[in-house]
């Protein structure tokens, strides 16, 4: 587990009352870079940096951050798991999902599981400064358009109408699967990816179908795959 090194600028932030950040991302690079952007701060500092849940919640074992600055593609448990995991844990730790995947399927859902913010990587530095700081002034934080697209989604929900559309219809698990089926999985690999039973993820491939309007298994995994390649390709974008 990568820690992050005490240095003379880090000890002053702390000296002066900097609000402790945890960086959990699998790019070290990422990492680095936002560390570097913290260390000009006097409000924050940095008390962390680690690449996956499990070092997450061993960092914690020790450290007791006033935010997370969570990626939500981490290898093993996904970064929406850990979030939910962090929630039962670790409820007085607010959770700021700094992502490259699509804000209108993600943003949503990672508020739903206990985040209190949700901002692109694309963003400027300033920008992921003012949303660690919003979201520690005790705010929620997400960008203009989905903070618009998610009042539709609640005056939709009064007048008993669902104004998602695509795979933002999908509930956390089904987003899975579906993923899962994008990466060329069988229903078998699936089922032992998710560790639950084939005649389960067998259902869930149904709902999907239906919500997406999708005639047969064969349009589902086209679907699936060309979403897939449309995600890589954001997330392998500078």
């Amino acid at each position: 587990m990568k820690r992050v090194k005490g240095d003379s600028l880090g000890s002053a932030q702390r000296s002066r009352g900097g609000k402790r950040v945890v960086l959990v991302d699998d790019h070290p690079l990422v990492r680095e870079g936002l560390a570097a952007l913290i260390r000009t701060t006097s409000d924050l500092a940095v008390a962390g940096e680690v690449g996956n849940a499990a070092e997450t919640l061993q960092l914690l074992e020790s450290e007791t951050p006033d935010l997370i600055l969570l990626d939500l593609g981490l290898p093993g448990t996904s970064g929406i798991e850990l979030l939910k995991d962090l929630r039962v844990r670790y409820p007085q730790v607010r959770v700021l999902v700094l992502s490259m995947h699509e804000e209108s399927v993600y943003a949503e859902r990672v508020l739903r599981a206990g985040a209190q913010g949700y901002i692109m990587k694309h963003e400027i530095g300033e920008t992921i400064l003012e949303a660690i700081r919003s979201v520690l002034r005790g705010e929620l934080y997400v960008s203009p358009n989905i903070a618009a697209h998610m009042v539709k989604i609640f005056v939709g929900g009064k007048q008993g109408k669902d104004v998602r559309t695509g795979v933002e219809q999908l509930t956390d698990r089904e987003l899975q699967v579906y993923t899962c089926i994008g990466k060329g999985m069988s229903t078998q690999d699936v089922a032992e990816h998710l560790h639950l039973s084939a005649k389960t993820i067998q259902t869930y491939r149904e709902h999907i179908k239906r919500k997406l309007n999708l005639r047969n298994a064969m349009d589902l995994v086209h679907h699936a795959m060309h979403w897939v390649e449309a995600e890589n390709g954001r997330l392998s974008r500078p």
